[in-house]
């Protein structure tokens, strides 16, 4: 990771939906270097509509607003497949501290089957109007973005363009409606602590500043909301997949008294993805750095150690986590 970026570079993907190749590659080579040198990057050119973030921050902004009993008729703990509300002090890393956040998780839906794994099946939705319509419109939007982007990463690495299509069939990739309230007391410091995420990327869109990326030489680089783009960082699986090609970068979030409201969708892989450096990144001068784990397995047995309704079913017996996750 390079020692000293002072910003996050800004990418055009508007190429990645060309005919021609070579202008694909253009833009898979500038996603490569903001991969490579900080793991993160602004994307524009997306083609998003605008009117579907706008409908779901609505739809995030009116169920948030109900009263803690109306929120708590989907607690996340009643679903089959992690997905619903998650009540401030739900949430908690290993050996960290009680952020002052409530979040809806929702996952790829699968309404009407029992869930195959954890993390699929059909989501837990609130009894709210247009809330899923709502966010089942952006969470396909989102996938599709997902995968321009896998295809331009693949690109990146001279790997096939399709390198990734076979391990996202029913991928559980998770989209996250995430509420921090007005606070006028805090201070402007950190909230989540310094971290990587566990997917193979984050799509980020936020509505107001407090995203911090940490640079190569320790110092904390501001990521602010910019108008018309989405924030991408690169993932743990995504570092190990690369044989560490690619950056996972540690980030934070810092208290601001203002409220603000965030989206991330944690792009991944299929539930039964081995995830291991790639033969073709590996060589007598970058050997394997990384060794094998599955992408579900290990995505739910770090969710398994934070939530706190899976802590309890651990406790009790009721779940068991594969002993290599």
């Amino acid at each position: 990771m390079s020692a000293d970026f002072d910003r996050i570079p800004i990418v055009d993907i508007s190429g990645l939906s060309s005919a021609d190749l070579a202008t694909r590659r253009a833009v898979a080579a500038e996603m490569g270097a903001a991969a490579r040198e900080v793991g993160f990057l602004y994307v524009r050119g997306h083609g998003l509509d605008e009117a579907l973030f706008e409908d779901v921050l609505a739809a995030a902004k009116a169920f948030f607003a109900q009263p803690i009993d109306r929120k708590m008729a989907s607690y996340i703990g009643r679903s089959v497949n992690h997905s619903g509300y998650v009540p401030e002090g739900e949430e908690v890393f290993p050996g960290g501290t009680i952020d002052r956040k409530e979040a809806y998780d929702l996952n790829l839906d699968l309404p009407g089957a029992p869930a195959e794994a954890p993390m699929l099946g059909p989501n837990l939705w609130p009894d709210q109007p247009g809330f899923r319509e709502a966010a089942s419109a952006y969470y396909s939007a989102v996938s599709h973005l997902a995968r321009r982007l896998f295809r331009g990463f693949a690109l990146a690495l001279d790997l096939p363009e399709d390198h990734f299509e076979p391990h996202r069939r029913q991928p559980p990739s998770q989209l996250r409606m995430i509420h921090y309230p007005f606070d006028p007391t805090v201070q402007d410091r950190e909230g989540i602590g310094a971290h990587t995420d566990y997917e193979f990327f984050t799509i980020l869109r936020g509505t107001a500043p407090g995203l911090e990326v940490r640079n190569g030489a320790g110092e904390w680089i501001d990521a602010p909301p910019r108008p018309g783009c989405f924030v991408i960082n690169i993932g743990d699986m995504l570092e190990a997949w690369t044989n560490g090609v690619f950056t996972a970068t540690s980030h934070r979030v810092r208290k601001v008294a203002e409220e603000r409201y965030s989206f991330p969708f944690f792009a991944t892989c299929d539930f039964d993805t081995v995830v291991e450096p790639d033969p073709r990144l590996v060589t007598a001068y970058r050997p394997a750095r990384y060794g094998r784990l599955v992408s579900g397995e290990h995505l739910f047995a770090q969710t398994a150690r934070t939530f706190a309704y899976l802590k309890a079913r651990r406790a009790r017996g009721e779940l068991v986590l594969p002993e290599d996750a």
